[in-house]
């Protein structure tokens, strides 16, 4: 029998890090000593008083039943003054805030509760493949945006604009973006939020920023909120995950906060498809918000050091590579002309480190490989090791045996 799977799943490819964990593992296998900074999951443990607060509060009966589909409001609270401490954006905590079970639900279910079919969305390029996979979920009708290093990895608003008037058949109802970026690690500016707001505006439709890594900044600038542009509560929402920055990618809790009728309309999806966030996550949630800040100081730190090493044996490999002033990704152009996908096969056959083709999160990433420095602090020495000793002029030949380095 033929197995009845829908043509929206025939559609999709495999997932992007389920291919590259399958080929690490046949590395490993083969005996090789594997380097992983392929996976941006951080290495390092949840802050104590976060896992303390989960534990006591595990054992209050009350979180034992159904959740608020929308949140404990006393969570919503903690947000709404994290939200007016970090960038002065005044939110209300019951129409404007909803928390999530990881905002990767949140951006996946964005599009369920915006897009019908043929409906125009905008995503950057290359980009976290969730937001063009789920739009096509819908029906949605993709447009990709083009982050280019001649523009500072960030999308040309006015081609956006173009794109959005001669599609004539398709309403534009949701543009994308993510800043601080993955993969590329640029930052946005307030002006430039502001034109994307404005664009929005104009265009009637929704913008939202994926803000995962507003906290990971690297030298000390604070990078902006989309939020903080005046009347961006008119178009725009914007997404917030405490997996980066308490190491809690596996507690699954963000949120999404902005416009009241795209928070609401999303709450509407998730009452029809999740019960929400287990009430003692919400409180561990609420207590990394509202306790000791400095485990957040010495991990960035603790990331601008692991960058500062990797970028230094990348450059005096003679690598091309970029240096991040946000996130926990350093962006490298292929050596001699190879394709992402020959590069990355490269460095796992001659140095035995894992690293992500920028092309697999869109055709624009074509020619970069990202290095995640969410490794112990003697793999990143050991990776940065290997990279200055290999030969770049061998980057040219196509791999096909695995050896140990």
């Amino acid at each position: 029998m033929k197995t009845p799977v829908a043509q929206r799943i025939q559609q999709l490819g495999e997932y992007l890090f389920a291919g590259l964990d399958r080929k690490k593992q046949e590395a490993i296998q083969a005996g090789l000593d594997v380097v992983d900074l392929g996976v941006g999951d951080p290495d390092l443990p949840t802050p104590s008083h976060v896992i303390e607060a989960l534990a006591e509060a595990a054992r209050r009966p009350e979180n034992h039943q159904y959740p608020s589909y929308k949140g404990k409001r006393a969570l919503r609270l903690a947000i709404a003054e994290y939200m007016k401490r970090r960038f002065s954006v005044d939110l209300d905590p019951d129409r404007e805030i909803v928390v999530l079970i990881g905002s990767k639900e949140g951006i996946a279910h964005l599009s369920w509760a915006l897009i019908d079919p043929d409906d125009l969305v905008l995503v950057p390029d290359p980009a976290y493949p969730v937001y063009a996979a789920t739009a096509r979920f819908c029906g949605g009708h993709v447009e990709r945006m083009p982050l280019l290093r001649s523009h500072g990895f960030l999308p040309d608003l006015d081609e956006a604009d173009r794109v959005i008037r001669s599609n004539e058949a398709a309403r534009a109802k949701l543009m994308w973006l993510c800043y601080p970026n993955n993969p590329t690690s640029a930052t946005a500016t307030s002006s430039f939020f502001e034109r994307a707001v404005t664009l929005a505006a104009r265009h009637e439709m929704v913008v939202a920023n994926d803000a995962a890594y507003y906290e990971l900044y690297l030298d000390g600038v604070q990078p902006p909120s989309i939020l903080q542009v005046r009347n961006a509560k008119d178009v725009a929402v914007e997404f917030y995950s405490l997996s980066k920055t308490f190491n809690m990618t596996g507690w699954r809790v963000g949120w999404a906060a902005g416009n009241a009728e795209v928070i609401g309309a999303l709450g509407r999806v998730k009452t029809n498809v999740d019960s929400g966030v287990f009430g003692a996550v919400q409180d561990a949630a609420l207590a990394a918000l509202t306790g000791d800040w400095s485990h957040v100081v010495a991990l960035r730190k603790r990331y601008a050091r692991r960058r500062d090493r990797l970028m230094a044996g990348l450059e005096r490999g003679g690598w091309d590579a970029i240096r991040p002033t946000a996130t926990f990704f350093v962006l490298a152009a292929c050596p001699n002309g190879m394709t992402s996908i020959e590069a990355v096969e490269w460095l796992l056959d001659r140095a035995g480190i894992v690293a992500t083709p920028a092309v697999a999160m869109g055709p624009h990433g074509e020619g970069f490989v990202r290095f995640s420095l969410t490794a112990g602090d003697d793999r990143i020495e050991e990776a940065a090791r290997r990279l200055e000793a290999m030969d770049l002029t061998e980057a040219t030949r196509s791999p096909r045996t695995v050896k140990k380095p």
